[in-house]
């Protein structure tokens, strides 16, 4: 399979960009021999968000699209419902702070008192009746072409990012069969998947042809976020953990991990790859590197 070496970042509805202000610092230290090293470095900044006039959260983040980010964490942790009407979403730049407004008063108080850690970093945090949204869940029985996965991974990875820029990011990629959409990056890879969640919500973009293209370890937050943003595929370049695994299997989400090269593993919905593609057309990765990224 014969790919451009460059992805035009034109064919995406929202990539990273690099010239936003403010999402890099430049820095000088001292590399191995005490030389001067300068280098760019990932800005981080607190975001509060608020649901009318209740403060929710606030979230470490790189500080773009923070209205996207708002709504899709409201959304995946079950404060917004799916037909919420949302009057307003005010962003206010000098206090670092978003506040989404509906038009009536939600149920999220009673969530708030059955606040979780998880495993992931920045907001790690997940409610209680998260999982209480996955019951009765039926994600599509989508197919998913090899060819697909193999066709992404090269066009993201050669996508210009703040992760290949700076790194200390994550990446998240909204995509429709071979074609990546939304690619969103933030500290935390429950934020990047939350942007991606408030631009499907606000433009009413439903993911049952969707995949969802990730360069996080596959926990259980991410999974169930997925689920729930109705995404029947998760693909990532890390790894699994057991209970990721576990909900994927239940929930019936087709899970693809360790997608380097010419390989990857499926740990769930295997039965939905369509195998149309040999790998050994497709360019490898050098093994060290894939050692060395391993999630």
């Amino acid at each position: 399979m014969q790919l451009a070496q460059h992805t035009n970042v034109a064919d995406f509805l929202i990539a990273p960009d690099l010239d936003r202000p403010g999402l890099t610092r430049r820095l000088t230290g001292l590399d191995q021999n005490g030389q001067p090293q300068d280098l760019s470095v990932v800005e981080e900044r607190p975001l509060t968000i608020f649901l009318n006039s209740r403060e929710i959260v606030t979230a470490m983040t790189i500080g773009d699209y923070p209205e996207y980010l708002a709504l899709g964490f409201l959304r995946n942790q079950g404060m917004l419902a799916a037909d919420e009407q949302v009057t307003q979403v005010d962003y206010e730049e000098d206090i670092d702070t978003v506040v989404v407004r509906t038009a009536t008063e939600t149920s999220f108080e009673d969530k708030l008192q059955k606040k979780t850690r998880t495993s992931g970093c920045a907001v790690g945090t997940v409610f209680g009746d998260m999982m209480e949204g996955l019951e009765g869940l039926t994600l599509p029985d989508a197919p998913v072409r090899t060819s697909w996965l193999y066709d992404l991974s090269a066009r993201i990875n050669r996508t210009p990012s703040l992760y290949l820029e700076a790194g200390a990011i994550h990446g998240t990629v909204l995509c429709q069969e071979n074609r990546p959409l939304i690619y969103m990056e933030d500290v935390g890879r429950h934020n990047a998947v939350d942007k991606i969640a408030g631009w499907m919500f606000h433009h009413g973009e439903t993911g049952g042809d969707k995949i969802l293209y990730t360069t996080g370890r596959l926990t259980s937050e991410m999974v169930i976020k997925t689920a729930l943003m109705g995404v029947p595929t998760l693909v990532s370049r890390s790894g699994f953990t057991a209970w990721g695994v576990e909900i994927a299997r239940d929930v019936g989400l087709t899970l693809i991990g360790r997608m380097r090269g010419q390989r990857f593993v499926c740990l769930a919905g295997e039965d939905r790859l369509a195998w149309d593609t040999d790998p050994a057309s497709v360019s490898d990765e050098p093994r060290k590197s894939r050692r060395k990224s391993a999630g």
